[in-house]
């Protein structure tokens, strides 16, 4: 991003603050304490005796690595631009305004790296979307977004496994569950839990009116075994069936696919993508941990209702985005009042804007109240 120069003076100060302010937030002190432990953890002889582990070590470890260098290198290079403003000839200021507009490029990287702060943000997703309000609209709605949702974040370069569909009577999906694997999976997705909502001409509708419908969705960190919860066998109910879908993944021949429900919360969780019964019951059951921590987490927050909101029901007047094909095009999100014209390139899977917005909004909330 390009920013415009008056007085590079001045310019050097607030770029200064800006890095000052970006420090802060990022709590460089205790990273360097967290950057020591995981160079001593990568340099254990045992580390990849636990490949998951390993990997999460290590990319922790790269990012915290460029981090400290990327504040390093702003530190001299603001250094290097009041020395050149110092010399007061043309040619050296023209050289610190040049100097500048890289400073301010590579600080915006740090700015949005700051974003990322939450307890739970490095931590891998599972995102549900689900069928609300509108019958078979919003079935065919919810499987709309779970498309939006797979191409986003493969594009970004997550990865994304689908651990569970439900498809819709006649169109769509009920609901469908992904895991989301890759550097801070949980943070880039935690804005997009709650109602999102879609205003069209209804391709189900031999009338051409225009419908209103409704699809929510639910986002908890991924926490595996740091999901410290007691289940007892006695508040779950069991139940397997036969995987279901078009063909491929999601089809075979056993009863294999598993749906738990912790019956003391009511929260189901199901697998069928593993092969057998017992890798899909072992993973409806992780995920079921990560999901009862999660509502201890919640549950134990005064401002519960802030963090998460209402997930009872995908309806009219929950919703935290609106996308709007007719009469005309717009998608805007009721939180951060970003706007997006393309809707259609919000569908296909670009959402970086509203991510970063969130992000930004996110950290605001959190200033506002510490």
């Amino acid at each position: 991003m390009t920013i415009e120069i008056n007085d590079p003076k001045e310019t050097l100060s607030e770029l200064r603050n800006r890095l000052v302010e970006a420090r802060r937030f990022l709590d460089l002190d205790t990273k360097a304490r967290e950057l020591d432990e995981l160079r001593a953890k990568a340099s254990t002889p045992d580390l990849w005796d636990n490949p998951d582990r390993a990997r999460a070590v290590s990319t922790r470890l790269a990012r915290y690595e460029g981090l400290f260098d990327l504040v390093d290198g702003l530190d001299s290079a603001l250094d290097d631009v009041e020395v050149l403003i110092g010399f007061g000839d043309k040619d050296s200021g023209g050289e610190a305004r040049s100097e500048l507009q890289n400073v301010a490029k590579e600080l915006g990287r740090l700015e949005l790296e700051s974003l990322y702060f939450g307890e739970y943000d490095e931590y891998p997703a599972i995102v549900t979307v689900y069928a609300g309000a509108g019958g078979v609209d919003a079935q065919d709605w919810a499987e709309m977004m779970f498309r939006m949702y797979e191409r986003y974040l493969t594009s970004k370069g997550f990865t994304v496994t689908v651990d569970d569909v439900m498809d819709g009577e006649e169109a769509g999906i009920k609901s469908a569950t992904m895991t989301v694997g890759g550097d801070r999976a949980y943070g880039t997705m935690e804005g997009e839990r709650g109602t999102h909502r879609l205003v069209r001409i209804s391709p189900f509708d031999s009338n051409a009116r225009r419908h209103t419908s409704f699809a929510g969705v639910d986002v908890v960190p991924d926490m595996g075994e740091d999901a410290e919860v007691e289940i007892n066998d006695e508040d779950l109910r069991i139940d397997t069936f036969r995987s279901q879908g078009a063909g491929g993944q999601h089809v075979n021949t056993t009863d294999s696919a598993v749906r738990i429900t912790h019956l003391a919360t009511g929260i189901v969780v199901s697998c069928q993508n593993e092969r057998s019964q017992l890798q899909n019951r072992a993973k409806a059951m992780a995920h079921l941990r990560s999901k009862l921590a999660e509502r201890t987490r919640q549950e134990a927050q005064a401002h519960l209702q802030e963090i998460r909101g209402d997930q009872s029901e995908a309806a009219w007047g929950r919703q935290i985005r609106s996308y709007v094909l007719q009469p005309y095009q717009m998608a805007k999100d009721l939180r951060t009042d970003t706007e997006i014209g393309n809707v259609q390139a919000v569908l296909d899977g670009s959402l970086d804007d509203f991510v970063e917005a969130y992000l930004r909004w996110r950290r605001a909330r959190h200033e506002a109240t510490v």
